[in-house]
């Protein structure tokens, strides 16, 4: 399985916003664009404008990054999106958010959308009481995300997400339905990444 293991803070600093890859040190005084706000590179990579090809390719890349996705599978989730009727950005935005890993971020099981992946590699996660080890797996509505064994603990304070539900109780998230774009949070302007792949 092939992944990014170089440092995730020169991603941020590289798109210029927090992207939000290593939890909770993101909100404090270290986050890298607060304590280092030039690009990553020898001499800081002075910012020039950039073209309309660069604008696309840096909004590109700041989605993948967000959500933690290689080339060849978000070159895939673009490709469905463009066969679907309607909004391609939309559909394309609504699969990325549907993905078990980030689930279980926005429920805040998980620090961060990379430490969901472990814990749904590991087994720790199921879906309508069956046990999914795949990150990628996309949730529907009606879906059941509970622990495996031991009661979950809300290790961050959720973005309360309307689409999704937390029973305390039950220790159990629910979707409740698809996200509409206005209920997607992330900093992304779809229809720049949709102008990318359609050249």
């Amino acid at each position: 399985m092939a992944r990014y293991t170089g440092p995730k803070c020169r991603l941020c600093r590289r798109e210029g916003v927090k992207l939000f890859l290593k939890g909770a040190r993101c909100e404090t005084q270290k986050c890298a664009i607060i304590r280092r706000q030039q690009a990553p590179g020898q001499h800081g990579n002075p910012r020039r404008r950039p073209s309309g090809y660069g604008l696309q390719l840096r909004e590109k890349q700041k989605a993948k990054r967000i959500y933690g996705v290689l080339e060849k599978q978000f070159r895939n989730y673009v490709r469905k999106a463009t066969k679907v009727r309607g909004k391609t950005g939309l559909f394309l935005l609504q699969q990325l958010e549907r993905r078990l890993d980030n689930v279980i971020y926005r429920l805040g099981l998980s620090f961060s959308r990379a430490h969901a992946k472990q814990l749904i590699r590991q087994g720790k996660i199921n879906v309508n009481d069956r046990g999914v080890n795949i990150p990628s797996y996309l949730v529907s509505t009606g879906d059941k995300v509970t622990f495996t064994g031991k009661d979950s603990i809300i290790l961050r304070e959720s973005g309360k997400e309307s689409w999704l539900a937390w029973n305390k109780k039950k220790s159990m998230g629910e979707v409740l339905s698809i996200p509409k774009r206005e209920e997607i949070q992330e900093p992304i302007d779809e229809k720049l990444i949709v102008e990318f792949y359609s050249r």
